[in-house]
């Protein structure tokens, strides 16, 4: 496959989303510019990482440049949905943030997942947004995930709607009996 270099710069929209039922969500990152719209797959768990890491990101950026306005990050929630297309380009491995201070710009990296982990081999797209869009796509991503499975109260993992194994319960499903 040919390696892919794409830079939306800056994007006109950029979200995170989810499709399928809980417990069987496909996550997904989407950026468009002008008639562009560039579609990736990531896990549930970058999307966890990415919206924790966007608020420490943008706290050391504001301690860097204090000159900068504190950023609103308005979500609306049907301007926040990913729309067609949704062919993903790729699956993607590693996801990092980048700011560039003299266009007040971040960049979100997204690296294609490749099994020899050949860097020079992996393709790469960078979504180009402002502080405000970072800020909309963290609270938009926390909500998307807390739209999923509900998490046990005891052991912090995600349960299943037909009955949850929970380590902490000594291995019982909840709702279920052991005859024994």
């Amino acid at each position: 496959m040919p390696q892919i270099d794409i830079s939306l710069e800056p994007v006109d929209r950029i979200t995170v989303d989810a499709l399928g039922k809980p417990g069987s969500r496909v996550f997904y990152i989407q950026g468009s510019k002008d008639d562009q719209t560039i579609s990736l797959i990531i896990e549930k768990i970058q999307l966890q990482s990415l919206a924790i890491g966007i608020g420490e990101f943008l706290k050391e950026i504001s301690e860097r440049f204090p000159q900068l306005t504190e950023p609103d990050g308005i979500i609306e929630e049907s301007a926040m949905m990913i729309t067609p297309p949704i062919d993903p380009l790729f699956r993607v491995g590693d996801i990092g943030l980048a700011y560039d201070d003299e266009r007040e710009l971040v960049c979100i990296i997204a690296k294609e997942m490749h099994a020899d982990e050949n860097e020079k081999q992996r393709s790469v797209v960078r979504y180009w947004c402002t502080r405000d869009q970072l800020v909309s796509l963290s609270r938009w991503g926390k909500i998307v995930i807390e739209r999923g499975r509900p998490i046990c109260p005891q052991c912090q993992e995600p349960m299943d709607p037909e009955g949850h194994f929970c380590p902490k319960k000594n291995g019982h499903k909840r709702g279920q009996h052991q005859s024994e």
